[in-house]
């Protein structure tokens, strides 16, 4: 005796689902692709499409194009800037400064006040005018 089963599963396979995922990856890789790889040549960095005031910080350490900085509009020496800033900063809860520098600025000049915000865990902002 023989015993046939009535309901044989014929299991297929659709491809459209899967096109549509890999064409899904293709968009997002190059969409995200594009945004990792900003071009750092041609740079105007004092400029900002948007401006966020989100982060109210006490202290502002202005930098002029001649290497001189002033810690809330006072003239400050580049020697005592580090301690100007650790001292003030020491009796507010929010351990930030916004640095405001010139576009004319020397890099080096808003490097040297980013070491002191990463040596005393400070947190910073870079101040930026709207376009």
């Amino acid at each position: 005796m023989k015993i046939q089963r009535r309901n044989k599963a014929h299991p297929e396979f659709s491809l459209a689902a899967m096109t549509d995922v890999i064409l899904l990856m293709l968009i997002f890789f190059m969409i995200t692709s594009s945004a990792a790889n900003q071009s750092a040549i041609d740079v105007k960095l004092p400029q900002t499409g948007s401006v966020d005031n989100n982060i109210p910080n006490p202290m502002t350490v202005s930098v002029k194009p001649d290497g001189s900085y002033f810690v809330n509009d006072t003239p400050v020496s580049r020697e005592l800037v580090e301690q100007t800033i650790v001292n003030d900063l020491q009796s507010k809860s929010a351990k930030s400064f916004t640095i405001r520098a010139d576009e004319s600025t020397m890099h080096k000049d808003v490097v040297f006040l980013m070491e002191i915000a990463e040596k005393h865990k400070f947190n910073i902002a870079i101040a930026t005018v709207k376009e």
